[in-house]
């Protein structure tokens, strides 16, 4: 049975918590004035974020998205066969005009349904060739200006800015000391280390951190300050004494106030290079991802580094932790980043409405 609305329906699809971060001013400014279901699946903390917003939302997956008892190539491969099918069917009682999200499956389903869609991505096609299956289907693809889209020029809508700014840019994001209070009551200078699973389609193959490098890291760092480990894997026994205590939700505060961010996630080394925090990326995707590219050789914020370069990561560290002044040094540097960037979350909504102008309600 088709849902009766008034209002033109939109449909979000979130599939990780960067997801909810990136779209909440987003769909909260849409709020009202249109008809939006969120479909979500199980993973991490998205569901906690979604249900503290209060939006309308399904899980899709309230079982989890991976079976472990598949190889990682054919469990993949049956989570967007399930994807395809729970999400169409949600997608056509629900009868949106639009749908929305980072996720390929959303261009699928609005081509079967007869409706538009809207892809945001920032990561290069070269990187994600994934999106050769989505990208023929989608209406819109929205990438900054200097990410590869491959041959599919004609549907970009380009601008200039970074997707996490459209929730991590001082009009959005205020940072607040009060946060970090729970781990870091005295005040005390601190690092953050990420351990990514890289579990994605694209990070086949891909390697990152290790727990040896891992080890090799935190042993240099415990003699400038605290150490702290954001871990999206499981952790050894020995690395849990590490493991930062805060609400997921503060997550950005101790990262803002960190003076160090190390890690193999491409998310989290965005998200610190825009807030202002040195940032170190160690994995395979280093010169395949241009707004990171972006970040380290025009605005000096971050550094890439391959796996198997362990000196140039050491080398690099080490000059960091040297440096005077560092957190203000990179905060200058953020400045003058952002006087670059347009409003992104303003862009999107615009996008967003622009689309929505030719549709029948």
């Amino acid at each position: 049975m088709t849902v009766k609305s008034s209002k033109k329906r939109i449909l979000f699809f979130l599939n990780h918590p960067a997801h909810y971060h990136l779209f909440k001013n987003v769909i909260n400014s849409l709020s009202g004035k249109y008809d939006i279901k969120v479909a979500i699946v199980k993973k991490d903390i998205l569901e906690d974020l979604v249900k503290k917003e209060g939006w309308d939302y399904v899980n899709i997956f309230p079982e989890g998205r991976r079976n472990k008892k598949l190889p990682k190539l054919f469990a993949m491969m049956f989570y967007l066969f399930k994807t395809e099918i729970r999400l169409y069917l949600f997608a056509r009682k629900f009868n949106p005009c639009l749908m929305v999200g980072t996720e390929g499956t959303i261009a699928h389903i609005s081509f079967l349904l007869g409706k538009k869609s809207i892809l945001f991505n920032e990561d290069d096609t070269k990187a994600t060739p994934e999106n050769y299956l989505f990208y023929p289907f989608a209406t819109r693809i929205i990438m900054p200006q200097c990410c590869d889209v491959g041959k599919w020029d004609k549907k970009k809508i380009a601008y200039t800015g970074y997707q996490k700014l459209a929730y991590l840019h001082p009009a959005y994001f205020t940072p607040d000391k009060e946060k970090i209070k729970n781990f870091n009551p005295d005040g005390e200078r601190y690092f953050i280390i990420r351990l990514a699973e890289l579990s994605a389609s694209h990070d086949i193959g891909k390697g990152g951190i290790n727990d040896n490098l891992a080890e090799e890291l935190i042993a240099t760092l415990e003699k400038y300050g605290k150490v702290f480990i954001t871990a999206e894997r499981p952790l050894i026994e020995k690395f849990e004494k590490y493991r930062i205590k805060i609400n997921p939700h503060d997550i950005f505060h101790a990262m803002y106030f960190a003076d160090i961010y190390i890690g193999d996630s491409q998310s989290m080394t965005m998200e610190s290079s825009l807030l202002g925090t040195p940032a170190i990326r160690y994995n395979d995707f280093i010169g395949l991802i241009s707004v990171l590219e972006e970040l380290e050789h025009k605005y000096e914020l971050t550094f890439g580094v391959k796996t198997g370069d362990k000196k140039k990561l050491f080398d690099i560290l080490q000059e960091l932790l040297n440096t005077p002044n560092l957190k203000r040094l990179w905060s200058n540097k953020r400045e003058r980043m952002l006087i670059d960037q347009i409003d992104v979350c303003n862009f999107y909504i615009n996008c967003i409405e622009n689309i929505l102008k030719d549709e029948k309600k």
